[in-house]
This record gives C-alpha cells, sequence and structure tokens, in this order.
C-alpha cells in the first residue's frame, strides 16, 4: 500500500501545465458540485463555489477545477466524507491552509479523469476560513480585466520557468495573490466573500 511519503512524492511531482481558458470549465464545476451534492451526507455540506483561475473567463489556467466546499465539522468530514470520497478514487490530505505546517488544518482532494489527469481540487474548510478570501480575489479579477491578464501572464511565465515542481510555482505567485486580495478587501469589505455557490460577476505543500 502507498505510505503518506510516497503519496505526498507522487502529486507534487506530477507537472504544471497552464493552458488557454476552456468555456467548459464553468461547467464541470457545476457537474461536480451536483456530484458532491449527491453523495456526500447534506448536513455536513454548506456553499459550494468555483474559486482559482479556472473561475475568470478568459483567464489561463491549470485544467483543474478548484472548489471551495463548507463543511459543518472537520471531525465529522474526515470520519463520514473521507471514505466516501477515497472509495470513489480520489486523494485525500489533511492539509495547512497556509506554508507553515500548523493549524488551521482542511481536507483537501484530488479527483482524476480515467487517465489519471487531475480534473478537481476540493477544499472542504469551516465557514470562518481564511481561504474563502479567494472568491475576493476571483471576483477583483472577473470584474478588473487589466490585472486578470497582468496575472494570466505571470501564470504562464511561472509556468514554464517551474513546469516541475508545482511548489515552486504556486509560491512564485503567491505575492500578487496577497497584493490582489488586499486590495479587493478594501474596495468591497471582507465580508463580500461570505457568499452562496457558484461563479459571480496556498499552503504550497501536502500536509500530513
Amino acid at each position: 500500500m502507498e505510505t503518506l511519503e510516497e503519496k505526498i512524492q507522487r502529486v507534487t511531482a506530477e507537472e504544471v501545465d497552464v493552458v488557454p481558458y476552456d468555456p467548459r470549465w464553468p461547467i464541470l464545476f457545476e457537474m461536480e458540485r451536483n456530484h458532491l451534492r449527491a453523495c456526500l451526507p447534506l448536513e455536513l455540506i454548506g456553499r459550494i463555489a468555483h474559486f482559482g483561475s479556472t473561475a475568470v473567463p478568459g483567464l489561463p489556467a491549470k485544467p483543474i477545477v478548484d472548489i471551495l466546499a463548507e463543511a459543518a465539522d472537520l471531525a465529522a468530514t474526515r470520519r463520514k466524507i473521507v471514505p466516501i470520497l477515497e472509495g470513489q478514487g480520489y486523494d485525500y490530505f489533511w492539509r495547512p491552509s497556509f506554508d507553515d505546517d500548523r493549524p488551521p488544518f482542511y481536507a483537501w482532494f484530488i479527483k482524476r479523469d480515467a487517465s489519471g489527469k487531475r480534473t478537481h481540487h476540493i477544499h472542504m474548510v469551516e465557514r470562518d476560513s481564511e481561504l474563502w478570501d479567494r472568491l475576493l480575489f476571483r471576483d477583483y479579477l472577473i470584474n478588473h480585466p487589466g490585472t486578470a491578464r497582468e496575472y494570466g501572464a505571470l501564470k504562464m511565465r511561472l509556468g514554464e520557468m517551474h513546469r516541475g515542481d508545482r511548489v515552486a510555482y504556486t509560491r512564485a505567485k503567491t505575492d500578487f495573490i496577497v497584493a490582489v486580495t488586499r486590495k479587493a478587501k478594501e474596495s468591497t469589505g471582507p465580508e463580500a466573500a461570505d457568499r452562496g455557490e457558484g461563479l459571480s460577476p496556498g499552503r504550497t505543500l501536502i500536509g500530513r
């Protein structure tokens, strides 16, 4: 059986592949949201939102749909949800929210297609997690096309530079994301991230 260390090595060794925007990405999000609603205990799952670059029309991205799912209870998530999704072939990690290997942690899943390629990342976090700020970043890019183009160019450049190092690729984007998220908070207020599901107009190493 694969050890945790072997699993971490396997997923971090996968190449970075930044591709042009694909209009199917929002559809893939909707399909996965419906799947999660159908197979998981409804009392444990709140809002489910599409975030990350695949949620921004026109933005190049790794072809992996990022999903934020609100977990009512992370302990119950580990007991009841993890076995369901692992049984369907999802990779699971108990992952720190930021790059310090300390709490808060959350449940992170990788879904793959029949060929083994990643298709979705599912981040199950509690309602008060700072990761919901990612929705502010998403919305700021949607509403500021110039910033989105700048971010897209950065991603393409970093994707070429760090094709064989997913960790370095993610870390290299951090300063840009932090700066834009700060602008988004200043212009809209942090409560703007407390929204419902769907699309509106890093911790970088996998934790144990």
